[in-house]
């Protein structure tokens, strides 16, 4: 692969997204790194129950604010209880195993926290509604995540000197947020929409909390806000290509132009018959050309990955997908026309 100037990872590049099956932390980590040599990532692991799932393991890194498993999800406690405790242990157990198979690695390596937006929307105030209907809540919720994200990049850093660290938001519901279509404890009525700039500086924070690692906002929605994310300072966007319209060509093409890097979920996350490397990504070729880009650009500006996580699929289907995630990639760097 040749060096890329503009990020941190090489030209020709692939990642996983988040997820993976089973509840075998050393066993995920060695997929992991196995597979993706170049750009590996730690691990969710949400088989093993809640604080392994994407919320659990983002609310046990807040700061001063703790939540605990109640039928309805995750509602805010008065102090760390076993929910929180599992959560953190849980983590600490993923990262172990990372630590133990990324020995000496000195490339780019994603770690990943739910952004706060998709987590306002996901954690329950006490009166059962979402943080996201209380303004204040949400400044709180982000104020507190962008606190325990600097100390968990902070132990990253500290157990793999050598990587560079990059970090991951996962934001589905962040089109919902900004549409207000997010619904409330009935189910009779939806949350307000959110006004964009509040959306944009929350965000923004978020990016500011990550002490120059490159952010990557991740979401497997449709109607991704590409501008919004841009202009929030995030590094790259990371989306499901399939859900891609010609709606979105304007919003993308700019945002390659100054500098974004592009994430295309073109691998299926769940079992099923994998195309050829050079098939899977046809689409992103298609969409290059399309939008009238330098063909130079395309191994530089776009990582191949996942259309989302792989919690759903077997192990072996898993492998296989980031395997192939990487044959792809490698097929957009040697012929880019």
């Amino acid at each position: 692969m040749s060096e890329n100037t503009r990020h941190k990872w090489a030209a020709g590049a692939a990642t996983g997204i988040g997820s993976m099956p089973g509840g075998d932390a050393r066993e995920a980590a060695k997929t992991v790194t196995g597979s993706l040599e170049d750009f590996p990532h730690l691990p969710e692991l949400p088989a093993r129950g809640p604080g392994a799932d994407m919320i659990g393991r983002t609310l046990g890194l807040l700061v001063e604010l703790y939540a605990h498993v109640e039928p309805s999800g995750w509602r805010i406690s008065d102090r760390p209880g076993r929910d929180t405790r599992r959560a953190r242990s849980w983590l600490g157990e993923d990262l172990d195993a990372l630590e133990e198979f990324t020995q000496g690695y000195g490339g780019p390596l994603k770690v990943s926290a739910v952004g706060p937006w998709t987590l306002a929307a996901a954690l329950e105030l006490r009166n059962g509604e979402a943080a996201l209907g209380d303004p204040g809540a949400c400044r709180d919720l982000t104020e507190s995540l962008a606190e325990g994200l600097r100390g968990h990049l902070a132990e990253v850093r500290r157990r793999m000197p050598g990587a560079e660290i990059v970090l991951q938001l996962d934001e589905p519901s962040l089109t919902a947020v900004l549409q207000g279509r997010v619904r409330t404890a009935s189910g009779y009525r939806t949350h307000r929409a959110v006004d964009r700039a509040v959306v944009e500086g929350a965000l923004r924070d978020l990016v500011g909390a990550a002490d120059g690692a490159p952010v990557v906002v991740h979401s497997c929605a449709p109607e991704v806000p590409f501008a919004l994310l841009r202009r929030a300072g995030a590094t790259g966007i990371s989306f499901d290509a399939a859900l891609l319209t010609e709606r979105e060509d304007e919003a993308l093409g700019e945002a390659v132009e100054a500098g974004t890097a592009l994430f295309a979920g073109v691998v299926p996350g769940v079992d099923g018959r994998l195309s050829d490397p050079a098939g899977s990504v046809m689409g992103v070729r298609t969409l290059w050309r399309r939008l009238g880009l330098a063909p130079g650009l395309l191994a530089e500006s776009v990582v191949v990955t996942p259309s989302c996580g792989l919690a759903g699929a077997s192990p072996a289907y898993a492998r296989a997908a980031l395997a192939h995630c990487v044959r792809a990639a490698r097929s957009l760097a040697d012929n880019p026309e």
